[in-house]
Parts: C-alpha cells; sequence; structure tokens
C-alpha cells in the first residue's frame, strides 16, 4: 500500500471545497408483473379525492384545531391525495434501477481559497495551502486505491443492493423478495433479499462479492461499473394492492390536499372534478435509493448503542434518532475534521472507509460550508 507523502496537519479547510458523487444512477421505477412481463405495465400515481375523519389530537380554536367549539368537531375529513397501486391483475411488484461507479480520482470538483480566507495571509501562501491539500487528497486517494479498504466499502454498498434495503416500505411489508443485479454483458448475482442482514457486515457471499468487484473496479477507475438492479417483490396476495414511491416534500400544501408521490412523466389532462386523474410513472428517487446504499456506518461511536448502521454523513447526521452521531469538533470524527488531517489517515482502518464513502457520497466541505 503506498503510504502518505507528507504528516502536514491543515489548521482549516479552503472556502471553496466540493466533491462530486462517485455514481451516477437512475430513479428506480416501478412497474406491475403481469403474466412474467412488466417493461410495459407501469404504476401509475393516481391523484384522488378521499372522505376521511379527523383523528388528530391537537387542542385550540379556529380553523386549525380539531377539538373545542361545535365548528371544529366536523367529523369528516375531505382531502386530494396521491396513491400508487398494483394492477389487480398483477402477480408482483417490480423496481428497476441502474448504477454506475466513477473513478474516485475525479471526486475533487472544486478547491480554491474563499474570499474570507486568510486575510493576513500572501496570495502565494493561500495558494500553496491549497495546493497541498490537493496533493494531500491525490495521496489519500492513491493509498485507498491501493489497500483493501475500498473493497469493504464496496462489499457493504453491494450487501445494501443485496438486501433491498432501497424498497424501503415496500420491503416491510414483502412476503417475498428476488433481486438480481446484471452488467451489460450478463446475470452476476441473484439474492433472496430478506435472507440478506440489515444491520451488519460479515460474512458475504460469493454473489455479494462478484457485485462488489464491480463496484471496486468502477471506484478505481479500472474499468466501466454499470449495474442494471431488479427487485421482484412479492405480497402474499393478488389485488390493487397500494405500493409505495417517493413522497414529495411540499412546504406549503394547499387546504384539504394530503400527501403528494413523487412520478415520472406528465400528467394527464383532466380536472379535479373529473374524477381520479393519472399523474404520472410511480418511482422511488433517486437519492432516497443512493440514501439506502450508504447506509453502511457502523463504524461511529454510538454503533453498539444504537445498533444500526447509519447513512455516510459528514456529521452522523440521522433522521430516525433525532441525532448527530458524528458532531464537529477539534480533532474529531466527523469528515470535517478528517479532511485537515488526510496524510494520517489510513484507508484501511475504521476512520479511513468512512471518509472513502465520504467522497463517494460527495458534498460541500468548504469550511463554514454544509455538505
Amino acid at each position: 500500500m503506498t503510504t502518505a507523502t507528507t504528516t502536514k496537519v491543515f489548521k482549516k479547510l479552503p472556502g471553496v471545497l466540493a466533491f462530486q458523487r462517485g455514481l451516477v444512477m437512475s430513479d428506480a421505477e416501478l412497474f406491475n408483473e403481469i403474466d412474467g412481463e412488466y417493461e410495459m405495465n407501469p404504476v401509475f400515481v393516481v391523484r384522488h379525492g378521499i372522505r376521511g375523519t379527523q383523528n388528530v389530537n391537537k387542542e385550540g380554536s379556529g380553523d386549525t384545531a380539531t377539538s373545542g367549539d361545535t365548528k371544529q368537531r366536523a367529523v369528516s375529513n375531505v382531502q386530494q391525495t396521491d396513491s400508487a397501486k398494483l394492477d389487480g391483475q398483477a402477480d408482483a411488484l417490480i423496481a428497476r434501477f441502474a448504477i454506475r461507479f466513477l473513478d474516485l480520482d475525479g471526486a475533487l470538483f472544486a478547491c480554491a481559497p474563499g474570499k474570507g480566507d486568510g486575510k493576513k495571509d500572501t496570495q502565494k501562501s493561500l495558494d500553496d495551502e491549497v495546493t497541498a491539500l490537493r496533493d494531500s487528497l491525490k495521496s489519500f486517494i492513491g493509498r485507498a486505491k491501493d489497500g483493501k479498504g475500498l473493497d469493504e466499502v464496496a462489499c457493504r454498498i453491494a450487501r445494501n443492493i443485496a438486501n433491498g434495503r432501497w424498497l424501503w416500505r415496500n420491503r416491510l411489508i414483502a412476503e417475498a423478495i428476488t433481486v438480481t443485479v446484471s452488467t451489460e454483458q450478463r446475470e452476476i448475482a441473484s439474492f433472496n433479499a430478506l435472507d440478506v442482514p440489515l444491520n451488519q457486515f460479515e460474512g458475504y457471499s460469493d454473489d455479494e462479492r462478484a457485485v462488489a468487484q464491480v463496484i471496486a473496479a468502477g471506484l478505481r477507475g479500472s474499468e466501466a461499473a454499470a449495474l442494471s438492479v431488479v427487485a421482484r417483490v412479492e405480497f402474499g396476495l393478488q389485488g390493487a394492492i397500494e405500493v409505495f414511491p417517493s413522497q414529495n416534500y411540499i412546504e406549503e400544501k394547499p387546504k384539504g390536499f394530503a400527501r403528494s408521490l413523487y412520478r415520472l412523466g406528465q400528467p394527464e389532462r383532466s380536472k379535479p372534478e373529473d374524477g381520479p386523474r393519472i399523474m404520472g410513472r410511480a418511482a422511488i428517487r433517486d437519492q432516497k435509493v443512493a440514501n439506502a446504499l450508504r447506509t453502511i456506518d457502523t463504524w461511529y461511536s454510538g454503533f453498539a448503542e444504537h445498533g444500526r448502521p447509519i447513512p455516510i454523513e459528514p456529521n452522523g447526521a440521522n433522521l430516525d434518532a433525532q441525532c448527530f452521531f458524528r458532531p464537529k469538533q477539534k480533532g474529531g470524527v466527523s469528515a470535517f475534521d478528517l479532511m485537515t488531517r488526510l496524510n494520517e489517515i489510513d484507508p484501511e482502518n475504521e476512520i479511513g472507509m468512512f471518509l472513502i464513502a465520504c467522497l463517494i457520497r460527495g458534498g460541500v466541505y468548504s469550511e463554514g460550508g454544509s455538505a
């Protein structure tokens, strides 16, 4: 393994420092499998009205309350909402996405002094500092490519492809899931997803290692690393079963609107009073799939207590726990802290593997910035 060329530790990161994501991927489109075929049978997002009941545990007054005076005690709750359901004749849900892993040598997107950097320093000293950081990053990536830490990161990503974590809620209600992984040339692996562990990364199967080998080759830049991933999800019954694409975040929802689901394509032209309206083809957003694939961080100090891997995030931000598991602090283990001491980090230890995964994730690391 290549050793670090210098022991320089940087006092701060440049005002401009950004990494591009080390993968290119599609949304995971959802299909109906009918008589063994699915290509021409997309699952649609349909917008429709529902008349539900008021079930909000809240007190108050005015239109925001569901308890109080007689006006707010109306039982019915009329809403517009989006749903995605299988065709009544479907035998299974099919979810499919494509992904390609990129050479880590191209990870650095921008590195330059910011406007507020080193007001007392000369331009030459600022340029020298930026050059030193670039050299340190190049050295770290070279050592990572030569080492086994990158292979472990690739195996962890492969496991999250295999176990169907990226199916999110659809996985939770499934009776059986088969995930197949192919290159342009051939199928390379097939998994019974519900048998592949979610919360630990060891004892990889031959099929997991076959997928990881392609991922690692792409990250090393030694060959193209494009994969097609298809999951066949059975729910234990046939019928118009609700399935779950990504949900859109709407900051200010119109009154009486419940939820908006992510979809591809254009909605059909019809007025709301005409009844249910097809909004487009259902899909799981690429960012949501990527979040699941990078849920590989068991290296944070709180893992023994939390018991679950968290997504690779610079500060270990986790929505489920509402916690930063890697808070930024001097000498700490956030990615921001680690970037200042690239030359000291071994890409084969836990800290080094976390940093490799951060480079694959990409993000903005500028001093005072946010990733």
